[in-house]
């Protein structure tokens, strides 16, 4: 299933496509897609009810589209995960994963403005394939075991400040968690409809290839951070994972680095999982 919710900011509703398209509202089977209702009896439910019909339709077009999930627990990230990334910033490749986290209540829409904060002279774009948490994970014995844990996939917008990421104090968080900072969407396409393993991903920046690459290019990959995750803290119903960014971005290019300017469009895609398009705004 393809999952999304519609509406206003703060006033978001579930919604679905259905077999012919259309996106129906769901709200009358679950009242949203959150920590209550990511777990597979529940979304076995939407899709149930989807396939039924008779439900009330949503036109697209007259409707902002929201986060796919409401509201994260926590956003854990991966830094320095693809091999291009890693040596356009003169990092080793890691010997474990790199985690980081952002806060929560950066997560917007996917196609919502995207505001560069005051004072800010590095903002970067990073396209990451997005994991979503659908059952509680705490130390799992097996990579196996990890894709049961999932409920779906979407396509996130890892924004960061560079200086106040690296030349500001000399940790990551202030500088990945700005208002706005994590565009995630524009759905969450259920596990059973995705293969994470080998997907395209790229970003574009005013019509501008910037980033081409595909997921199996990950140094470590969605069952291994899932299950590494695991053993450091507890994963539960809709958390975040967002699993790090291919070469291309701003900070790797020659100078001048072409950081985002007010009116830059980004637009970000990995295919099967759809495409956003952010315009960046002075605050």
């Amino acid at each position: 299933m393809r999952l999304l919710r519609v509406g206003d900011v703060g006033a978001e509703r579930p919604a679905a496509f259905a077999p012919d398209g259309s996106v129906v509202d769901v709200s009358s089977v679950v009242p949203d897609y959150d920590h209550r209702t990511l777990d597979s009896d529940s979304l076995a439910r939407v899709a149930v009810a989807v396939a039924a019909g008779g439900l009330p339709t949503v036109e697209l077009g007259n409707v902002r589209v929201g986060a796919p999930v409401a509201r994260p627990g926590k956003v854990v990230c991966i830094g320095l995960n693809y091999r291009d990334h890693a040596a356009e910033t003169g990092a080793e490749i890691p010997a474990e994963p790199i985690v980081f986290m952002k806060d929560p209540w950066v997560v917007t829409g996917p196609d919502d403005d995207v505001p560069i904060p005051r004072g800010s002279s590095k903002t970067d774009y990073e396209v990451e394939l997005a994991v979503v948490i659908g059952r509680t994970a705490r130390y799992l014995e097996s990579t196996e075991q990890a894709g049961s844990y999932i409920a779906g996939f979407a396509v996130a917008n890892d924004v960061s400040e560079r200086e106040f990421q690296l030349e500001r104090g000399g940790q990551w968080d202030k500088g990945k968690s700005c208002e706005g900072f994590n565009p995630l969407g524009p759905w969450l396409v259920t596990r059973d409809e995705f293969d994470p393993s080998d997907a395209p991903i790229r970003l574009q920046v005013n019509g501008v290839d910037r980033q081409s690459s595909r997921t199996s290019q990950l140094i470590f990959d969605v069952p291994t951070v899932v299950h590494y995750l695991s053993q450091f803290m507890v994963l539960r119903p809709g958390d975040v994972v967002i699993t790090g960014t291919p070469g291309g971005v701003a900070m790797g290019q020659p100078d001048p680095k072409p950081y985002l300017r007010d009116g830059d469009v980004v637009e970000a895609e990995i295919s099967g999982l759809g495409r956003m398009r952010q315009v960046f705004r002075q605050a």
